[in-house]
């Protein structure tokens, strides 16, 4: 029975991945069913522009934050010309070859607010009309870590540690573990509080060891996770991202979620039916083991490894109307 009342949701992640799940839950922002809506990001990055300007000026990685505010624009011109500007990368030779508008804009607002995170990324969101919020994980500028086997050929058994999300993400061998440095950031106050106040909590998909799994060794946040009242949907990868989780399907995924959260409580799994490859069954007792329900959709673009924002909003739509 679909429910009569607007809900808050949260959404947590990073990158490409966070981006699609923001821009389906802004379509049932857009039609009421959700009636709150806040993005919460990991700020790790230590690539490309958010790289750059986090060496730079000590701020945290503006990259992840931008997307996710882009992904929350509405899609008449107003909200369409403004995602465009903010993701646009400039080109040439000199010193702004690679930086974002986006990720500029955001920085300026930061050094003018004196580095208030969060009021700069509001007045961002103001000024593209973002329909929700963009928080980030955490306030503390951080790395992660990673403790990976097999790196050497010659010594399979041995493990490494891997320092920072770009080494993380393309990392040979294979990921056991992962941990912030430092390892108590602190959290973003008002990211716990609309957690804590959500009635639907999203984590994924996305590049799991560097942007998901992250939010879950925040201790603030990973307590806000573990006390909320809110349902906790996990939304798995479409298949495997070379270097990060090679070889992993879905299982894998959830097994690796689970093994640095095991107390995690999880309402519902949702995988897209073209990625189990026979699985379903063993995904499905993993699952129930977690006192968890397996959601199988069609979610991916057609013939295409990424999210669409249209199949994911009619899968979260029955997802919540279900519960």
């Amino acid at each position: 029975m679909a429910r009569e009342t607007a809900q808050a949701a949260v959404a947590l992640g990073g990158g490409h991945g966070l981006a699609a799940t923001l821009s389906a839950l802004r379509r049932l922002h857009d039609e009421l069913t959700i009636d709150d809506l806040t993005a919460v990001v990991t700020v790790a990055d230590n690539g490309g522009s958010s790289g750059r300007l986090r060496g730079e000026f000590g701020v945290l990685p503006p990259g992840d934050l931008r997307m996710a505010l882009a992904a929350l624009c509405g899609d008449d011109e107003w909200g369409r010309t403004w995602a465009d500007v903010v993701q646009h990368r400039f080109a040439g030779q000199g010193d702004l070859n690679g930086h974002v508008v986006g990720n500029l804009l955001i920085v300026g607002l930061w050094e003018l607010m004196g580095g208030d995170h969060v009021r700069g990324l509001d007045w961002v969101g103001r000024l593209l009309g973002a329909h929700g919020r963009v928080l980030p994980m955490a306030t503390t500028p951080m790395d992660i870590t990673a403790r990976v086997r097999g790196v050497d050929p010659a010594s399979p058994d041995a493990v490494t540690v891997v320092r920072g999300q770009v080494e993380v993400a393309t990392t040979a061998g294979q990921i056991e573990s992962v941990a912030l440095v430092p390892e108590d950031p602190q959290a973003c106050a008002e990211a716990v509080e609309a957690v804590l106040a959500a009635e639907w909590v999203v984590l994924g998909p996305g590049s799991w060891f560097s942007s998901v799994i992250p939010h879950l060794m925040v201790p603030g946040l990973r307590r806000a996770l573990a006390e909320t009242p809110g349902r906790l949907v996990v939304v798995l990868n479409l298949e495997e991202q070379a270097g990060e989780t090679t070889g992993f399907g879905p299982e894998e995924h959830l097994a690796a979620l689970f093994e640095h959260a095991p107390d995690l409580n999880v309402h519902a799994v949702l995988v897209d039916a073209g990625s189990l490859a026979g699985e379903r069954e063993v995904l499905e007792k993993a699952v129930s083991e977690r006192g968890a329900r397996l959601v199988v959709e069609d979610i991916a673009v057609p013939g295409e490894p990424r999210h669409d924002p249209d199949r994911l909003a009619a899968a979260f739509r029955r997802i919540v109307d279900e519960a």
